[in-house]
């Protein structure tokens, strides 16, 4: 049976006194519905990913976008599976929806200029713009667009640190005309441009709906992606028609591996790949 799987965020104010109970009706349809992922709360919004039969997704979605919730706007992006996603339905409370470490960031009071996937193209190839991965270090390995400036970073937290240690050295020395940022779903660059015009930079741009929408709006004749997109799921990374990729987990360390990671005498299938092989690894 086909699923249906959905990524969606939004950044609107919620009043922290009414998440608890958000958290349980949540769950409550989600339960009912089949669904299974992870859905994170926080007074600036709400982020998520899950998998489930159609009308059990579609339901936990207009619970989301209900008017009072102020997340009518939620952005969401659909796609089918034919293997659940998930192991659980979790829904989290949490200080903010994706943690750069500054929760007083507030990107629905500025963030980059949105950039539609049809037009990426145009403005990555541009030789005045500086295109930028926001994701972590592990995602990049797995997939990014030619030519795009990889931070290194391990967490997200660790962008505005690189940002003062390396991006701004770049851009004086550069002068680039734009920055182009991008990320699995737009999330991240939501708060990555909030933080790079707060901090003032200009020309701030990133791709809207980021890497997923673009793989399911660009022909794959025309694209610039490389390599498959990372995804914090069952299916480990999707391809350019959004379907499971040859990508797997490390079960001892949960590294994303490649086929010709698989064939390394370092990896022991179930124990060790070429990331932890030597290391001593506890599992609580």
């Amino acid at each position: 049976m086909s699923l249906r799987v959905a990524a969606f965020y939004r950044f609107a104010p919620l009043r922290e006194a009414d998440l608890p109970a958000m958290r349980e009706r949540l769950l409550a349809v989600g339960h009912s519905g089949e669904v299974k992922g992870t859905v994170l709360l926080a007074p600036e919004g709400v982020n998520g990913t899950v998998s489930g039969p159609e009308a059990g997704v579609e339901a936990l979605l207009e619970l989301l976008q209900q008017a009072d919730s102020g997340l009518a706007s939620l952005e969401v992006k659909r796609h089918s599976t034919e293997d659940q996603a998930f192991h659980r339905l979790k829904v989290r409370i949490k200080r903010e929806i994706v943690t750069i470490g500054r929760p007083e960031l507030d990107p629905t009071v500025a963030v980059g200029a949105y950039v539609a996937p049809q037009d990426w193209n145009a403005l990555i190839a541009d030789p005045g713009t500086l295109v930028i991965d926001t994701r972590n270090a592990y995602e990049v390995a797995v997939g990014s667009f030619e030519g795009a400036l990889d931070p290194a970073t391990t967490a997200f937290r660790d962008f505005p640190e690189w940002v003062e240690r390396e991006l701004r050295p770049l851009v004086e020395a550069r002068r680039p005309r734009a920055l182009a940022l991008f990320c699995t779903g737009g999330i991240r660059c939501e708060k990555a441009t909030a933080h790079l015009i707060e901090e003032g930079f200009e020309g701030v741009h990133h791709l809207q709906g980021g890497i997923l929408r673009y793989l399911e709006t660009v022909d794959p004749a025309e694209s610039r992606w490389r390599g498959e997109c990372f995804v914090f799921d069952q299916r480990v990374a999707v391809n350019h028609r959004l379907e499971p990729g040859e990508h797997s987990l490390c079960h001892g360390c949960r590294m994303p591996l490649s086929p010709a990671d698989r064939a390394l005498e370092s990896y022991v299938e179930g124990v060790s790949c070429r990331h932890c092989a030597g290391l001593s690894l506890i599992h609580i």
